[in-house]
């Protein structure tokens, strides 16, 4: 793809968002000239650092100034992520001060990185003698992983050969220490991500070796004792984070080769960067095997522990995965990171085989679970995106302590802020997949697109709150012969295709419509039900049983307190229930609304913690749905996804 440019009203205001208010307030957190409320790690670690001193640990590794390394041994991901969100908000929105610090920020991270290659800022401060030692704990590959990334981005935007060249010597540094040689480590991250970084190094200086380490850290992982040989050398009592030595093999997706894993397990983020490595490599390698093993962990995903919101990670111990169908509401971790990764997986998944349901995922997590993870202002954070929550609760459970009614100005751990910038700077390379033949477009995100095989794209929508979509194709000596355009799921079936004015009949062929393309302009359009859908889960997750979720095109909806005079849980839906849909300008930036009529119990008021049974008392009384994405932006107080139906 030569150009891409965003059109999406909705899209567009988010873009802008991350450019004028996202970046600058992230990049003063990380030099500590904000003033920030730091929030305890959701997990549960209890250390807590004052601010987040990421850009002073790059300081001090590059003999700029003195002191100790502050934070995780992962801190450095946090500008890593924002130098990449930074790469492409310089493409949609060139800026010069922005491009003056972060040509500044890689000169500063020249500084820090060794001659050999190696920059991971808490072990050239902390422990220079323990690089490459404990592996199972220390993130070194997963944070010069993150380096990569950003590098990539940033020279495909800007050319900045400086920044490729960091990532170069990185690169070849973690490939002279790592293989199957006798003097190389036979090993592998506890915290797989450097495998889909390596990948992305190659497709930009195609350079085979990358590729060749990325597929040696994916078939190396599994294979034996590697985690526990490395501390028993390294010494057991010498964990460089507290908590993590206990945690069984399946946790870092280690406990069997990859291509024998057949379940989703472990810490939901670290599975979905392996999985994406792992399809990437697959496609690239035309490695069919590896192929079948992430459609199998992509299944198990889908379709058996994922949230309606395209959330995932059912525990906060371990920010994991737990069982099939263990699917909580209100004690569910749904990490902002984890639904990136999700979108990181589905895309690749879309480069291996031609199928909706991909694309599906991939917008449901957009739409719903990514976004969720930042305020409207651009300025508060989720780390846990839950389907239900109750402030009084959660104030005064420890079990229930992770799940927050509002969103945090920063965490000690700050994975998520910097990555949901990220993903939505880039949103543009999330919309369309190319094969042999054909452009599949599979996300309806209004832009224009100019692709290097002499097509050029033109599609116009309200979406996500209407669900009428021009295209029109110009086609000009290209060997695309056709255009492949999504079905989504909840439509059921429901749309219409129109060609060139002539209303056409298709048959979707795995979620996609194939429309022949001419020289010259194709004018396609698409008219998808929006009607209000109500969705239930699988009798088998028993936190939903007897509930329904609405949703609305992509958009999955929830009750907010604010809204309603009684507690949520005593509304529910009946068979008579019916839904209007409206737009409200002046409301949260402006969303589509959903009202309903239902009833709510009116249960006497008692001082008695529990009294003889008598019925229940229903009156009628309306219910009030905003897009889940939006909640935890007005006043505090409950929220649910998930509602009773009679």
């Amino acid at each position: 793809m030569s150009d891409i440019k965003i059109t999406s009203a909705f899209w567009r205001e988010y873009q802008e968002l991350i450019t004028k208010e996202v970046l600058p307030y992230q990049w003063d957190v990380m030099n500590d000239a904000a003033e920030v409320e730091m929030m305890h790690e959701p997990g549960g670690n209890e250390e807590l650092p004052e601010s987040s001193h990421a850009i002073a640990n790059l300081e001090i590794a590059a003999g700029l100034k003195d002191g100790r390394h502050s934070g995780y041994t992962f801190q450095d991901t946090d500008v890593y992520k924002w130098l990449e969100a930074a790469a492409y908000s310089l493409k949609y929105h060139p800026d010069a001060k922005l491009a003056r610090i972060t040509e500044r920020l890689l000169d500063l991270i020249a500084e820090a990185q060794d001659d050999d290659g190696y920059l991971v800022t808490f072990f050239q401060i902390e422990a220079p003698d323990r690089k490459f030692a404990r592996l199972k704990q220390s993130h070194e590959l997963y944070t010069m992983g993150h380096y990569i990334e950003a590098a990539v981005a940033y020279y495909e935007v800007t050319g900045n050969e400086k920044a490729l060249g960091i990532a170069v010597r990185m690169a070849d540094c973690i490939d002279a220490h790592f293989g199957s040689d006798e003097d190389q480590i036979a090993g592998y991250d506890g915290h797989p991500e450097v495998e889909l970084a390596l990948v992305r190094l190659y497709e930009v200086t195609h350079d085979a070796k990358y590729l060749k380490l990325a597929k040696f850290f994916i078939d190396e992982r599994g294979q034996d004792r590697f985690f526990d040989r490395q501390m028993e050398a390294d010494g057991l009592d010498r964990d460089v984070i507290d908590g993590m030595r206990n945690f069984p093999l399946s946790y870092y997706q280690a406990e069997k080769p990859v291509r024998e894993q057949e379940t989703a397990d472990g810490h939901a983020v670290r599975l979905v960067y392996l999985c994406t490595g792992m399809a990437k490599v697959a496609h690239l390698t035309q490695d069919t095997e590896l192929a079948d093993a992430c459609r199998t962990l992509w299944g198990n995903i889908v379709n058996k522990r994922m949230y309606v919101t395209g959330a995932i990670g059912s525990t906060n111990i371990g920010e994991a995965f737990t069982g099939d169908y263990d699917l909580p509401n209100d004690t569910m971790y749904g990490e902002t990171c984890a639904s990136v990764g999700l979108a990181f997986f589905a895309k690749e998944m879309l480069e291996l085989d031609s199928k909706g349901e991909y694309a599906d995922v991939l917008e449901r997590v957009l739409f719903n679970s990514i976004i969720s993870g930042m305020s409207l202002d651009g300025t508060h954070f989720f780390y846990v995106n839950p389907l239900q929550a109750n402030p009084g609760i959660c104030q005064h459970n420890p079990n229930r302590a992770h799940v927050l009614s509002r969103r945090a100005d920063w965490f000690g751990c700050a994975c998520c802020p910097s990555n949901v910038a990220r993903m939505v700077a880039s949103i543009d390379r999330y919309m369309y997949t190319m094969k042999e033949n054909c452009i599949l477009m599979h996300q309806f995100i209004s832009n224009e697109a100019t692709f290097d095989n002499g097509v050029k794209v033109s599609q116009t929508s309200n979406y996500p709150w209407d669900g009428a979509i021009q295209c029109e194709i110009q086609k000009e000596g290209s060997r695309i012969e056709k255009m492949g355009i999504r079905i989504p799921n909840w439509t059921e079936g429901h749309f219409t295709v129109v060609v060139d004015g002539k209303q056409e009949s298709f048959v979707p062929e795995d979620g996609f419509v194939y429309v022949p393309l001419k020289e010259g302009k194709t004018v396609i359009s698409l008219d998808l039900d929006m009607s209000v859908r109500q969705w239930q889960a699988n009798p088998k997750v028993p936190y939903n049983f007897g509930k329904v979720a609405l949703q609305r095109g992509p958009m999955v909806y929830c009750l907010e307190q604010t809204d309603h005079k009684a507690d949520l849980w005593r509304y529910r839906l009946t068979n008579d229930s019916e839904f209007t849909y409206r737009f409200e300008e002046q409301l949260l930036n402006g969303v589509g609304v959903i009202s309903g009529n239902g009833e709510r119990s009116c249960a006497p008021e008692s001082e008695d913690l529990y009294h003889a049974y008598g019925d229940i008392v229903w009156e009628q009384d309306d219910l009030f749905f905003i897009p889940y994405y939006a909640w935890a932006n007005r006043e505090d107080g409950q929220m649910q996804v998930w509602i009773d139906h009679k």
